[in-house]
């Protein structure tokens, strides 16, 4: 019980921490490509909670990792299959089953301790810093996390397990999250967490991306559980994986197959002067959208967040309904979408 307690107020302070903060993505340019926007970003990411330990990695698994189907059980990832009576294989585990025994759970590192240079060091519950940093752990079944180890990955199909000689694949259903995690990891750590030392391949163009890990973030979609724990970490740890939030940033800046672009920002144009939104912050129910110097007719006005859902829609637009209600919308960063006959152009939004 007191464990609890400690857990609910760590996660209430940190929360409060975090929302009095800019929302997350403001000073970001997405107008830029490449190292550029790799430099931004890793910036953003650096920010954390410092005194965040292995322990607390351990005890915020239930929520991360929670099962939306199953709200008792945590999904164990390279798991797939729930009824063939092994349960190395199991997807799914009771939150109460964590541990180092046969069919409990335990954490995976993703991008394995040894395999960074320098290592990560010691994953004791006290430690901090990168061993312990959640954006890199998952709830994993303790023998499957074992058949793991700190093999690398390769390319592969099915379901999760050794490929050829001393490579993994993480599975058809985790290959996208695995992508996502390694280019957190080298966009937070830079040259002690390169993609080279975690998986097999190619290079993508002259970046230090390999090109299987651009594959599998463009194949597999980002999941429900991504997203969840990436509200999840930014109350308690204090940043976000900007690959769960938009896959498409990896493809602006290491190329390659392009990614689900959930904020489309392949179809929008940067350079407009022409169109204004204020107030920003908007502090009231409404927003007005200045565009009395576009020559283009305006067809749609469009709110997003950050998972790129569209959170309000506005169509037959003219310059005599210049202001926009935006009542009954969560606090937060938004992109308004300005949609044109030829072109979309956006701005960023602050929602107080």
């Amino acid at each position: 019980m007191m464990k609890n307690i400690t857990l609910f107020l760590f996660v209430l302070l940190t929360s409060l921490f975090v929302q009095s903060q800019q929302p997350y993505y403001t000073g970001i340019d997405f107008s830029l490509n490449e190292q550029e926007l790799y430099d931004q970003l890793q910036d953003l990411v650096s920010i954390h909670v410092t005194s965040f330990n292995y322990g607390d990695a351990r005890d915020i698994l239930v929520y991360t990792d929670e099962n939306h189907e199953n709200i008792n059980t945590v999904l164990l990832i390279y798991g797939y299959n729930d009824n063939d009576g092994n349960c190395t294989t199991d997807r799914s585990r009771s939150k109460n089953d964590f541990g180092g025994n046969s069919c409990q759970y335990n954490r995976e590192h993703i991008f394995p301790r040894s395999l960074s240079v320098p290592d990560m060091g010691n994953a004791n519950n006290s430690a901090t810093g990168i061993v312990a940093d959640p954006h890199n752990l998952r709830a994993s079944d303790q023998q499957m996390n074992n058949n793991r180890g700190d093999k690398k990955f390769r390319s592969g199909s099915g379901s999760a397990g050794p490929v050829g000689s001393g490579a993994w694949y993480p599975g058809d259903e985790w290959k996208g999250d695995v992508a996502r995690m390694i280019m957190y990891m080298y966009l937070r750590y830079g040259e002690q967490c390169l993609p080279e030392y975690v998986g097999e391949g190619i290079k993508q163009g002259n970046t230090e991306m390999l090109q299987l890990f651009l594959t599998w973030n463009s194949q597999d979609p980002v999941s429900q559980v991504e997203d969840q724990r990436n509200e999840f970490l930014e109350s308690v740890y204090g940043n976000r994986n900007p690959f769960i939030d938009n896959p498409f940033l990896a493809t602006k800046i290491w190329g390659g197959t392009p990614a689900e672009d959930r904020w489309n920002l392949h179809t929008v144009s940067f350079q407009n002067n022409k169109t204004v939104v204020y107030p920003n912050p908007a502090l009231q129910n409404y927003i007005y959208v200045d565009f009395s110097q576009m020559e283009e007719n305006i067809d749609k006005i469009s709110l997003i967040d950050t998972q790129g859902k569209t959170v309000l829609s506005f169509k037959h637009i003219s310059n005599s309904t210049p202001h926009y209600k935006i009542e009954n919308i969560p606090s937060g960063f938004y992109f308004v979408n300005i949609n044109t006959t030829e072109n979309t152009f956006f701005h960023k939004l602050i929602v107080k």
